[in-house]
């Protein structure tokens, strides 16, 4: 009794320490720093670049690193101070993806299925405010304290690492992926959109572009899961929420095309 109750107020203690904003607002979970997950970041990238075939078409190059450019252009300190890294992949997957440290890797596949650079820009945008919404840090961080708090629970509820204890943990880990990761997931990809739509408008780039983009993902997409046992929002209710921030992100294009900017970023093939 005394050993769990010393559990729950550690557990309390971290929670408490590690609590943040989100930019929308939404509460997070951080105690990840940055300089680890950028350090394991490269690592990764590093290893991507060396394994995964990289494309050799020059237009598509050229496209995806004129969107690219043109939305890192647009990001606040840290994330401006720092060299952005891309890489396009030659591969059918329809992904992209962006790290801690300024990695962008970007998939050949989700080009076939972006009908202009607008649409480009919702994808890289949204993949950037991942990072500088500091998703990234908050599932690792996550990941780490609910591996932690389920093993020692387990402890607690079937009175060892044996039996009753791995049905409980088997159990307790089902519950955290149905109660606790699997909403934080969707939380976090709408926030990312919200974000990402930000950057893309503050660009030049059309933020309605992203409803487009989503229909084009709805019409290649199979058979999917509900959306309460998804990481991500259902198709409709994604398009709803991106359509629900044009009254502000349309003013945001607006100005961005008042002042000049129009990154001009043709897909010619």
């Amino acid at each position: 009794m005394q050993f769990s109750k010393l559990l729950i107020v550690l557990m309390f203690s971290i929670v408490v320490a590690s609590c943040s904003t989100s930019p929308t607002g939404r509460g997070q979970l951080i105690f990840k720093s940055d300089a680890e997950l950028e350090a394991q970041a490269a690592s990764t990238f590093n290893a991507y670049r060396s394994t995964l075939p990289l494309a050799t078409d020059r237009a598509k190059l050229d496209f995806v690193k004129c969107v690219a450019q043109a939305v890192v252009a647009e990001l606040d300190p840290p994330y401006s101070d720092i060299e952005w890294e891309l890489a396009v992949f030659e591969s059918k997957q329809v992904n992209a993806f962006a790290m801690p440290g300024g990695k962008i890797g970007v998939y050949t596949g989700i080009l076939e299925i972006t009908d202009d650079g607008n649409q480009l820009a919702a994808v890289i945008g949204h993949e950037i405010a991942h990072v500088t919404a500091k998703h990234v840090n908050e599932r690792a961080s996550r990941a780490a304290l609910t591996g932690i708090g389920i093993e020692a629970l387990a402890v607690i509820m079937g009175g060892g690492y044996t039996g009753g204890a791995y049905t409980a943990s088997q159990a307790m880990s089902a519950g955290a992926a149905l109660g606790l990761e699997l909403p934080m997931g969707r939380g976090q990809e709408s926030e990312a959109d919200v974000v990402g739509l930000e950057y893309m408008a503050k660009a030049g780039f059309d933020p309605r572009a992203a409803v487009d983009l989503w229909q084009n993902m709805a019409a290649i997409g199979g058979k999917k899961p509900p959306e309460h046992l998804s990481t991500h929002p259902a198709n409709e209710t994604r398009i709803e929420n991106l359509i629900s921030q044009w009254q502000k992100t349309l003013p945001i294009y607006n100005q961005a095309l008042a002042d000049g900017k129009d990154p001009r970023c043709v897909k010619s093939w």
